[in-house]
């Protein structure tokens, strides 16, 4: 079997890419401090706002100016992290992301300043260093990407069909470095595919001979290492959770864009239009790994942490209690487990209090009502059989807000009556969601899609507390009809 091992370990452009990009951001950020501190520089600018009319500036250098410039680097750093992650853009959109982080570094260091902190920056030199970094930044970034990232414009085809690969090849428009090969089964039209063997002859479909063969699926990883490769196209015959997820997953860890025939776009969550048409002149769609920018998936991640952490530390004696009720109410174990699908098609085992008799399940939706038990039904009226999640959402399995997630059974159903159903597993799935407080579930899967790729498109932070603040509202309202139902029923 032929693989990578033995090729010249080299640095990958990617992680060149990364450096060049943390490092020219900090240069170019000390370089423009300086620069505007210069006095003959700030002399000028001064008369210039006295010539309008305007006051005369503050002092060229604030109190503490290494621990203002080492703020003013820490800030700008974090505010251009999008534009550090090696993809390909378009030149606006470059400038635009990056003028659109510099206005929210600018924000930020003039709430600094208006709280009379001691390394904050004067006007003046917050005005001229934003307009320095407004022209360096964006140079400097649109450079990088069309000089650097030129360097992993390569084409990897990952495919188990001679006839899919060969399509694959056709319809992309970027130079190839190779494909990856899987099979144990010859072709529908009876040519002689490339087997995988362990040490026989191998043979190639004819097209195929003039393009290297770099390995098989099983050493996806290791290809996307070593080689420069910018775009994997999958040529799969169908977008299975194994193999089709399993070469998403791989792409979104190395940085990896993905683009698919279009026969497959139905099922995937594919770009916006504009970015496809502009991407692609070929039958092949990009496919959006990331849908949400690298701010909002740190604010989210810490979102969650500070809700799990705090539910857990309020819940605490709650939780106690429960699992002691629910051992003394029915024979069983406290906790009730399953399989669910997280991101990517990846499963993971998630943990609920037991409101059910111990006994087989069906995958079909609502088929399990009669094995509820007396105090089950109060955890689910109360949705306290919930609360064990809080744990996944502290290691990261879930998130408090996104699509919830779905037994891996009772998922290959719907995917079964839904083509569309896997591009919920984009994102992390949630204790909570859109679906969930418009009372969308599995029994209704048109609609709990529907409202979950809604999710997908408008999260933010906003959003997720508007979510939250909603399911919780609900939730007091079911204990309250719960408490006034037992009331109404006493004699």
């Amino acid at each position: 079997m032929e693989t990578v091992q033995g090729k010249k370990a080299t640095i990958h452009p990617k992680t060149v890419y990364r450096l060049l990009a943390f490092t020219g951001t900090i240069t170019l950020t000390v370089a423009c401090f300086l620069i505007v501190n210069i006095p003959v520089i700030r002399l000028s600018f001064d008369k210039y706002l006295i010539t309008l009319g305007g006051p005369s500036t503050q002092p060229a250098t604030s109190t503490e100016p290494r621990l203002t410039l080492a703020v003013l680097v820490a800030v700008t750093v974090i505010g251009v992290l999008p534009l550090c992650k090696p993809q390909s853009r378009r030149i606006l959109d470059t400038i635009i992301t990056a003028l659109r982080s510099l206005l929210i570094v600018a924000l930020f260091l003039a709430t600094i300043g208006y709280f009379g902190f001691s390394f904050r920056l004067p006007q003046t030199t917050l005005v001229l260093l934003v307009g320095c970094l407004s022209v360096a930044l964006p140079l400097w970034f649109v450079g990088l990407q069309q000089l650097q990232l030129k360097r992993t414009d390569g084409t990897l085809i990952v495919g188990t069909d001679p006839n899919q690969i060969e399509a694959a090849i056709q319809a992309t428009t970027k130079p190839i470095v190779g494909y990856t090969y899987t099979s144990t089964h010859s072709s529908e039209d009876g040519r002689e595919t490339q087997l995988s063997t362990d040490g026989g002859t191998e043979k190639t479909a004819p097209k195929l001979a003039k393009f290297e063969r770099v390995g098989e699926l099983s050493v996806l990883d290791e290809i996307l290492k070593q080689s420069n490769v910018g775009t994997v196209v999958p040529a799969l015959p169908q977008t299975d959770r194994a193999e089709f997820f399993g070469i998403l997953e791989a792409c979104h860890r190395h940085d990896v864009s993905v683009e698919i025939l279009d026969e497959h776009n139905e099922s995937v969550l594919v770009k916006e239009e504009q970015a496809v048409a502009a991407e692609n002149r070929s039958n092949l769609v990009g496919i959006n790994l990331q849908p949400w920018d690298l701010q909002n998936r740190v604010c989210k991640r810490l979102f969650d942490l500070v809700f799990a952490g705090l539910g857990l530390l309020c819940t605490l004696p709650l939780l106690i209690g429960i699992a002691i009720a629910v051992k003394v109410d029915s024979p069983g174990p406290v906790f009730y487990t399953q399989e669910r699908t997280t991101q990517f098609g990846e499963t993971f085992q998630v943990y609920k209090f037991r409101s059910m008799i111990p006994e087989s399940e069906s995958a079909v939706p609502g088929e399990d009502h009669d094995r509820i038990t007396r105090f089950g039904r109060l955890l689910r009226k109360t949705h306290l059989d919930e609360l064990p999640q809080l744990w996944a959402i502290i290691i990261g399995q879930m998130s408090v807000v996104g699509p919830r997630a779905a037994w891996t059974a009772e998922e290959q159903l719907l995917q079964d009556e839904i083509q569309t159903w896997q591009k919920r597993w984009f994102v992390k799935p949630g204790l909570t969601g859109l679906a969930q407080i418009n009372n969308a579930s599995s029994e209704t899967p048109r609609a709990k899609l529907q409202y979950d790729l809604t999710y997908i498109k408008n999260q933010s932070l906003w959003f997720d507390s508007k979510i939250v603040v909603r399911q919780l509202w609900m939730v007091f309202v079911d204990v309250i009809s719960l408490l006034t139902s037992k009331m109404s029923s006493r004699p």
